[in-house]
């Protein structure tokens, strides 16, 4: 159990499914005085960013 934890913890960081948690980590390191965005927000800015500035990626 305790493998397949470690396992899925890397597979979320590799495709980028922890970028929420990241970000919010984040927010509250910078000290901001504005609320984070919620999550449906951070995905779509997220992926609007994507859409604008593309990078190379398997898909």
């Amino acid at each position: 159990m305790r493998a397949w934890r470690g396992c899925a913890w890397w597979f979320r960081g590799v495709v980028g499914a922890d970028a929420y948690e990241r970000y919010l980590a984040a927010h509250h390191r910078g000290g901001h005085t504005h609320p984070p965005m919620g999550e449906r927000e951070f995905w779509r800015a997220h992926v609007d960013h994507q859409e604008r500035h593309p990078q190379g990626r398997c898909c």
